[in-house]
């Protein structure tokens, strides 16, 4: 493997210097992409209604604004660490390396696998459940199970793992993104729909339980709202882009983010709007009529998803390939590497379908994965780290004060997200049964 210390690169990014690395092609468009289909997922923001649902409007709807802008700093302050030191660090992992040493590139390390696990294993549960609402629409008395979808997604997934790289996925993740479109516009189209034939007086949209089930479905909420943001990979994405990579990348997250903004806020307030406090985890199982119109918004969440799961397989795949890298066999027997790689992803998509079949509670891993994995990297690391890397202002100011106060919440609510998606994942493990036809 290589070392930490090891990845450099040339030039600057006064956009004057061609990328000597073959696989910096990417466009701005290519950049917003891979960043629309990381961030915006059906399975990120079809639970939004169901999470401000638990949080009630004046706290939902600032949460989850306040989400929108910081992720959208965040994304900006970690594209600007592009060559920060000079060098060219293509990973999470050796950017946190080459600002916080090895104790970064180790923690980075972490937070990424929870996150790529944890999504994966959430969107593939939402995926397999589209998938059986497609079917059940022509088959109402079908025999196919949701872990018998688990497992055709997961099959393929393997074929798609085989693609080498993320730049490779660039035509993919271009359908995804129009995906996404299609299944927002669709899916708020048919909640406004459906919220007008619903009779309003019957909405209820007060927060129900005791005070502390009141607060542990706060904190969930909470975890969901941060993993609708999940964007691990923006080093790992922007490491694609050619020169001037800065200027290109953050034309690429305005793009993105452009997306996100005029599909989560609208599905998320209007999914409340129209169903309350008995919305569902996932949106599109509340649209009741026309039948029609949640099989196509359920197609368009799997086409998306088959995207989003790559995205988020490559950390761990990356890993792989650098301990592959290290030995000198490398490159001398192609067959080899190939086959080496085809039996690496079939064990990591095994472990993600096996999870995914036995315990299909999609909005607990949901949380779960926001509150442990994505907070970590997309709030809290991106504003310490522009500050450990010096390109804050040194004196004492507003944007060192706001960066300091966002590093602390957020800190705070991976802590409350991860207690909360804990407290409903063992409550649903007594309620259901492993392998559970959900």
């Amino acid at each position: 493997m290589a070392s930490p210390e090891s990845y450099s690169g040339d030039g600057g990014d006064d956009g004057k210097v061609v990328s000597a690395n073959p696989l910096q092609r990417g466009s701005w468009k290519h950049a917003a992409f891979h960043v629309a289909t990381t961030i915006a997922t059906p399975a990120a923001y079809a639970p939004l209604p169901f999470a401000v649902s638990s949080l009630g409007w004046p706290l939902g709807v600032l949460s989850l604004v306040g989400a929108t802008l910081t992720t959208w700093y965040s994304s900006i302050l970690i594209a600007s660490l592009w060559k920060w030191d000079g060098k060219n660090h293509t990973t999470y992992r050796h950017l946190a390396h080459s600002i916080y040493g090895n104790w970064g590139y180790w923690s980075i390390a972490f937070f990424q696998q929870v996150a790529s696990l944890g999504n994966n294993i959430a969107v593939q549960i939402a995926a397999a459940s589209s998938l059986k609402a497609v079917y059940k629409y022509y088959h109402d008395e079908g025999s196919l199970t949701l872990q018998h979808f688990v497992i055709f997604f997961g099959i393929f997934e393997l074929v798609l793992s085989q693609l080498p790289n993320i730049h490779s996925l660039r035509w993919l993740n271009a359908v995804c993104t129009f995906s996404t479109i299609g299944f927002a516009g669709t899916t708020i189209g048919v909640t406004i729909y459906n919220g007008k034939k619903i009779d309003r007086g019957t909405v209820n949209y007060s927060l129900h339980g005791s005070s502390s089930a009141k607060m542990f479905k706060a904190f969930n909420g909470l975890g969901i709202i941060a993993f609708s943001f999940g964007d691990a990979m923006l080093p790992e994405i922007q490491s694609t882009i050619r020169e001037p990579v800065k200027k290109t990348m953050y034309k690429g997250i305005a793009a993105a983010y452009t997306i996100i903004l005029f599909s989560y806020w609208q599905l998320a307030f209007l999914g409340y709007w129209a169903f309350g406090s008995g919305v569902q985890p996932f949106i599109v199982a509340s649209l009741k009529t026309p039948e029609w119109t949640s099989v196509m918004a359920n197609l368009f969440a799997v086409i998306q998803i088959s995207g989003c799961f790559q995205i988020y397989c490559r950390p761990t795949y990356a890993y792989f390939e650098e301990k592959m890298a290290s030995h000198e066999q490398t490159g001398r027997f192609p067959v080899r590497n190939h086959l080496q790689r085809l039996v690496f992803t079939s064990l990591y998509m095994g472990l993600i379908t096996l999870v995914a079949a036995a315990m299909p509670f999609f909005g607990d891993f949901v949380s779960i994965c926001g509150a442990i994995g994505f907070t970590p990297l997309d709030f809290v690391f991106p504003v310490l780290a522009h500050l450990k890397a010096g390109r804050m202002p040194k004196h004492s100011s507003p944007v060192v004060i706001l960066n300091i106060v966002i590093a602390a919440w957020f800190s705070a609510v991976a802590v409350m997200g991860c207690i909360g998606a804990v407290k409903f994942i063992i409550d649903d493990v007594k309620t259901y049964k492993f392998f559970y036809d959900m």
